[in-house]
């Protein structure tokens, strides 16, 4: 796999002393001790974002956070780093804080939603909500990726990062099989599959009629056209849980892995995933990072968003119970 794969050194600048950067958990320094995979044992640094301190809070709650190195990337920015995330329930709304360091401060960008439930002529939803960003270096545009209702998810681009145009629908449930209810919360990544003549890879959660909920994948040549496996990439099942959610891709020695949420209930884990270069695999490797009962997390952690900065790997994710929690940030 060649260096622009995964998008994982995009955000590399330079040297690692002078470039902050965001990587898919590429780790510039490695880590005194590792999860499975060899990826960084992260621990928990600090609360980034709280709904109680947020001017725009309409129901109490912020999940899906993604965060994204736009120093060399944007020539107008208001910080070195770009941290979308959403409200879940009704209205939702896509959001914006922005930072000159993955430990924080953020702050909050004073116009959100910068994107909301309703976009004439293209939409009028109950709530727009899980906010992937993905810097599309083809076409040198911020891409966001969101859902709204849980049935579709929706493709809005970018030449400042803040301010969107409206592209097209790009996962719904009806691409999937019969008895699916919903398909949401798709994270794309640049990852070659020459065999398939894809150049880029979503994962996302799905639920059916059993009302349990499994990771799905598909992949585009271009990032607006896809094609989706029928068949669930991780089955909750096969990882003894209720329900998978919240997947992103990571990548590490020549071998690509899914990093989900793991739900028995109101609390859970991270997990781990190996599936290969191709996908072809389904190694699990347990647990990714593990949930502390003590509060932010109070027994929960969930979707994921990596990067580095300043050669130091970190991951920021949603900490707390299914929509009364924060953002945080952890250091591996």
């Amino acid at each position: 796999m060649h260096e622009p794969h995964l998008d994982r050194r995009l955000f590399l600048k330079g040297t690692a002393a002078t470039g902050a950067a965001l990587a898919l958990g590429t780790a510039a320094a490695p880590a005194a001790t590792a999860a499975p995979g060899g990826f960084p044992d992260y621990t928990y640094v600090r609360t980034l974002l709280t709904p109680s301190q947020l001017s725009y809070n309409p129901t109490g709650e912020i999940i899906f956070p993604t965060v994204r190195g736009v120093y060399d990337k944007l020539t107008t920015r208001l910080g070195r780093y770009y941290l979308y995330y959403a409200p879940h329930d009704a209205p939702g709304g896509i959001c914006l804080a922005y930072g000159n360091s993955l430990e924080g401060p953020f702050t909050e960008y004073p116009n959100n939603p910068i994107v909301s439930n309703k976009w004439q002529p293209h939409y009028s939803v109950s709530h727009v909500s899980s906010p992937h960003v993905l810097w599309n270096a083809d076409a040198k545009e911020m891409w966001l990726y969101f859902h709204g209702e849980n049935t579709t998810t929706r493709l809005a681009r970018s030449t400042d990062g803040i301010h969107f145009t409206y592209d097209k629908v790009v996962l719904s449930t009806s691409m999937l099989p019969a008895g699916t209810t919903e398909t949401s919360y798709a994270r794309v990544f640049r990852h070659d599959l020459p065999s398939r003549n894809a150049r880029y890879v979503m994962v996302f959660m799905l639920n059916n009629t059993t009302n349990h909920r499994d990771i799905h994948w598909g992949w585009s040549p271009d990032g607006r056209n896809w094609t989706f496996d029928q068949q669930p990439l991780i089955r909750h099942g096969d990882v003894g849980a209720v329900n998978v959610g919240g997947p992103h891709l990571l990548h590490r020695n020549n071998s690509t892995y899914v990093v989900y949420n793991k739900d028995k209930g109101s609390g859970g884990d991270i997990m781990i995933t190996e599936v290969g270069n191709d996908f072809s695999r389904r190694n699990h490797l347990g647990v990714f990072y593990n949930s502390r009962a003590a509060a932010p997390e109070n027994g929960r952690a969930a979707a994921p968003s990596f990067g580095t900065d300043g050669g130091v790997p970190y991951m920021i994710y949603e900490a707390g119970e299914r929509l009364a929690g924060s953002i945080a940030v952890a250091r591996g």
